[in-house]
Parts: C-alpha cells; sequence; structure tokens
C-alpha cells in the first residue's frame, strides 16, 4: 500500500478552505459566520505567506457613488479588450466597500487619515493579514499552518468530498472529510522569485483540473512585474513616475510601465540592462510612496541609492497568473466551478470578470480576493448545509494524477526536470511575454514532454510529495497557457502575438481551456456587457 493511503491525522469539517492568502481568510470567515464548521488549511504560517503578506497593495474601492462607480469601471475596460462583465464588477466593489468598512470596524484595521478621512485605497499586507488571522480564529476557524493539501477526494458521483495533505513539522499525512472545498490557492508565478510569489505554484488549479473543472483566461497570464534587479520587489505602479535609459545613459525610447514594457524585455534581450529613474514623481508623490510602500525602498536604502535621483538596473519577473486574469473557470455568483462542492476564489480563480484580458494589477486583484473569498466561503456554506447527514459517511477517492498516482510504462520525470523545462521554457522574454506560435509551438511540445513524464512514473510520498505536485501544477499551468495562448490568433489585452499584432472583433469571446493529459480550449460568450462594446 502506497503511504499516501496512510492517514494518521482524519478530520472532518462543514467547509474546508484551502489557503491562507486574503481570499481564504475571507472565504473562512464567511463560511463561519454562515454557521459553517470550517478548516483552514495554509501551505505555510496562515497571514505571513503570499504576496499580500510581504507587501502593501492598493484597493479598488469606491464609494456607493454612480459616478465614482461608472468611472472606476470604465477606466481600464478597453485595456481589457472588453472582456469583463459589468455586473460582476459592480458586485465586486459593493463587496469590496461593506468588507474595508468591516476590516476597519470590526477586525479595527487602521486606516490613516487623509483629508479628514480614513484612506481605504490601500492597506498595509502584514497589518492587514494579521488582523485577518486573528479575525477567523475569533470566528471559531480552525488553522493547519504548515500543510500543503496535495489532491481533492470526490465521493462516487464526483462530488468534492474532502482533501488530503501532509504536515510538514510533524512530517505526517492527514485527510479532511468535507462538505465542500473552497480553493483560494493563489497563482502561479512559476517559482520566479517575484517577493512573496513563491508560494504561488498553481496547486490549486491542479487539484480542480484533476476533479474536472476548468480554466478560464489562461492566455492572459503572462505578468511580468518591473523589478530593480538587485530585489525581487515587483511595485510596477511606481515606475508609471520612471524614465527608462540604455546602458550609455540615453534613453530608452517607447520604454515604461504601461505600454512599453515589451521595448523593455527587448533591450534585456539585446543588452541584459535597463536603467531607470523615477524622475518624474512630484515631491508630494515622492513622499506618498515612501508612506505607502515602505519595503520598496528599503534595498535602495541600504545600497545609498535614491531612486528619484540615482540610475538604477531593472529587470522583469515573471508573475504568471498572479498578476494575469486566468484560473479556474466560475459558473456561478457563488463562484462555484463545473465540479459539485468545489469553489473557487482570489488568484486561483479566473479574474476576467472584472479585469478582462489585461491586469489590473494588485488593486484590482485585492478587491478580488475579498469579494470573491465572500462570495465563495458563503456559497460553500450554503452547498455544505443542503446535504443530509449522510454526507460524512460518503466513501472518499482520491483523484490525484500526477506524482501520485502514475501510468504504467512511461518514463518518470523528477521535480528538477520539470523545473529545469519550467525554466527554459516559460521564464524567457522571448517566448511567454514576446509570443510567436513559432516559439510558443516547440516551447509547448517541450512541457508536453515533461507532463507525460509525470504521468508515466514520477511518484513521491511523505514531505517529497508536495514538491512534486506543485512542480507538476506549474507543469499544467504552462501548458493551458501556451495552448490557449495559440488559440488565440489576434493581440488583445495581455495576449499579444507577434504575428497577429491587431484586435480581432472576431474573437470577442473567452476562452476555455482544460483536460490534463490531453488538452482542448472552447470559445466562451462574454457575459454582461452590451455587443456592441466589442
Amino acid at each position: 500500500m502506497p503511504s499516501h493511503d496512510l492517514v494518521p491525522l482524519d478530520l472532518t469539517a462543514d467547509v474546508v478552505v484551502v489557503g491562507g492568502g486574503p481570499a481564504g481568510t475571507w472565504a473562512a470567515l464567511t463560511a463561519a459566520e454562515s454557521g459553517a464548521d470550517v478548516l483552514l488549511l495554509d501551505k505555510g504560517y496562515c497571514g505571513t505567506s503570499g504576496p499580500t503578506a510581504s507587501g502593501g497593495t492598493g484597493v479598488w474601492y469606491t464609494r456607493p457613488d454612480p459616478a465614482e462607480r461608472e468611472k472606476a469601471m470604465a477606466g481600464r475596460e478597453a485595456l481589457g479588450g472588453f472582456l469583463q462583465d459589468r455586473r460582476w464588477m459592480a458586485r465586486v466593489l459593493d463587496q469590496t466597500y461593506e468588507n474595508m468598512n468591516r476590516l476597519e470596524a470590526e477586525a479595527r484595521y487602521p486606516f490613516p487619515i487623509v483629508d479628514g478621512e480614513p484612506y481605504k485605497r490601500g492597506v498595509q499586507g502584514p497589518e492587514y493579514m494579521r488582523r485577518m488571522r486573528s479575525w477567523i480564529k475569533r470566528a471559531g476557524v480552525r488553522i493547519l499552518d504548515h500543510s500543503p493539501a496535495t489532491e481533492l477526494l470526490v465521493d462516487g458521483s464526483g462530488t468534492v468530498a474532502g482533501v488530503r495533505g501532509h504536515r510538514r513539522q510533524h512530517g505526517t499525512d492527514y485527510r479532511v472529510r468535507a462538505r465542500a472545498v473552497v480553493l483560494a490557492t493563489g497563482g502561479c508565478a512559476f517559482l520566479s522569485k517575484a517577493l512573496g510569489c513563491d508560494v504561488s505554484t498553481g496547486d490549486g488549479a491542479l487539484f480542480a483540473a484533476e476533479a474536472g473543472a476548468e480554466m478560464s483566461g489562461m492566455e492572459f497570464s503572462n505578468a511580468y512585474g518591473i523589478a530593480p534587479a538587485f530585489t525581487s520587489v515587483t511595485k510596477t505602479a511606481y515606475y508609471g513616475f520612471a524614465t527608462f535609459f540604455h546602458s550609455d545613459g540615453t534613453p530608452l525610447d517607447g520604454a515604461g510601465s504601461q505600454g512599453g514594457r515589451s521595448v523593455i524585455a527587448r533591450e534585456l534581450l539585446r543588452t541584459g540592462i535597463v536603467l531607470c529613474q523615477i524622475d518624474q514623481a512630484t515631491p508630494e508623490q515622492q513622499e506618498q510612496m515612501r508612506l505607502g510602500q515602505p519595503n520598496f525602498f528599503l534595498p535602495f536604502n541600504r545600497l545609498g541609492i535614491d531612486p528619484f535621483t540615482d540610475r538604477f538596473p531593472v529587470t522583469l519577473l515573471l508573475e504568471g497568473t498572479v498578476r494575469g486574469t486566468g484560473g479556474i473557470r466560475i459558473t456561478g455568483d457563488d463562484c462555484a466551478t463545473t465540479v459539485p462542492g468545489l469553489y473557487a476564489a482570489g488568484d486561483a480563480a479566473t479574474r476576467e470578470l472584472i479585469c478582462g484580458a489585461f491586469t489590473g494589477g494588485g488593486s484590482h486583484n485585492s478587491a478580488w480576493a475579498m469579494s470573491s473569498g465572500t462570495f465563495a466561503g458563503r456559497g460553500a456554506a450554503a452547498f455544505a448545509t443542503s446535504l443530509g447527514a449522510s454526507a460524512v459517511r460518503r466513501k472518499l477517492i482520491g483523484v490525484g494524477g500526477a506524482g501520485i498516482r502514475p501510468d504504467e510504462g512511461g518514463r518518470a520525470v523528477g521535480r528538477d526536470d520539470a523545473l529545469d523545462v519550467i525554466r527554459r521554457q516559460v521564464h524567457p522574454y522571448d517566448k511567454n511575454y514576446l509570443r510567436n506560435g513559432s516559439r510558443l509551438r516547440p516551447a509547448l511540445a517541450h512541457l508536453d514532454a515533461v507532463w507525460e513524464g509525470f504521468r508515466g512514473g514520477a511518484i513521491a510520498h511523505g514531505g517529497e510529495l508536495p514538491g512534486l505536485r506543485q512542480a507538476a501544477a506549474m507543469v499544467a499551468h504552462a501548458r493551458w497557457m501556451y495552448t490557449s495562448a495559440l488559440a488565440r490568433t489576434e493581440s488583445r489585452g495581455m495576449a499579444r502575438r507577434e504575428e497577429y499584432p491587431d484586435l480581432d472583433p472576431n474573437q470577442h469571446h473567452r476562452i476555455a481551456v482544460g483536460g490534463l493529459d490531453r488538452i482542448w480550449t472552447r470559445p466562451e460568450a462574454v457575459t454582461g456587457r452590451e455587443p456592441a462594446a466589442a
């Protein structure tokens, strides 16, 4: 008997939330407030791991003023290729407004006072997540830290009925029998070293796909953040106030934070050096930046560099679906997926509904995290309540494939092999960012071969299993990403193709993608807007 069938710790819960970032904690809080017994699983320590906990972030927050709301929704629609759903945008703005007010009133988050009012368009991640952890514990949520999930469990009808995983600090496996599961595992940044993102390896999407769920928007997943070459801090918004230079000090024409990042990528490919100076911020804006994101300036201070007056080298770090918009496809207002009993929230879920084809950046992602977490927690609790008492006696079946239940007769591929292919086929700018079918197809072929190796023999147990499953999740992510990118033969939002530089009105649709051994794509009609907007 393989060791993953030995379960030293056997737990039950109405709702299991996998992931302890903003989306996971809001999901856990809402499910608990709905009366559910909730268990939250975090691969790290809930409240400290993930991109939000590592720094500050803006929040897509507006008052319930019609003109202000319209401006917030219309501001990025063209950039997003008009793939957003206006009804969902309004729902998220409403929920974000409510949640930010609750954060102030019930979690006592200390928003700074600006012009006599609490400023709620941003949060400091460490303080925000510290308070979320305390809040969900007060609500009765149980937390299992350092306990990565490794697969979903389903019943005989395919309804999700639990989770299996591993407790790192105890060296033992665990199983949770649950009535509903929320995946809030974050996006996938492919171990690029972007600050806080190396825990974002796309695990939840792999689990969901193994249970039969679909993805959407995966072609919009090639986000690269600008970072000083000597740090991992990607705070791209600040570079909207920057000028970029060649290594000889002459201006790099066309380079910019928005609409000019491809120029930076090409220069990095050509010479390996791009210099930057944040020289267009006023003294007042400089002060706001220092107050808003103090950790951005720490490495500059240590090196004696003033980013407002000195030039410094920059690079681009892959942020994948952490800052892109692709993820698990949502089929209902409660963030349900195509699999009964399974819900998705935060970066694990597609953000096309509010961002369309282009990243909304940290502000939209943070609003989406708290809102989708709220929707998913409420939906999962309702689903759990709808099941009868016999639900806890369902026979559980593990659906994990790669690394757990390999096919016979294949070539075993290990974690290091997979990570090497990810570095060579997914990280490079000329494959993933400056996309061309002539480079995407060979890269996809390499990834397909690695996947076949995973399915054909790679297996791990105990503490080695989470790492192997993370590698499998990244390979799966990349294959959905490139397959969707090849299916979109135009340039829309972040999905730009060198050989198809124009937007094609006939491709005003979303692309669903799914499968693991055989990847498929399917166009999906855009919801929640007038067709004339295309």
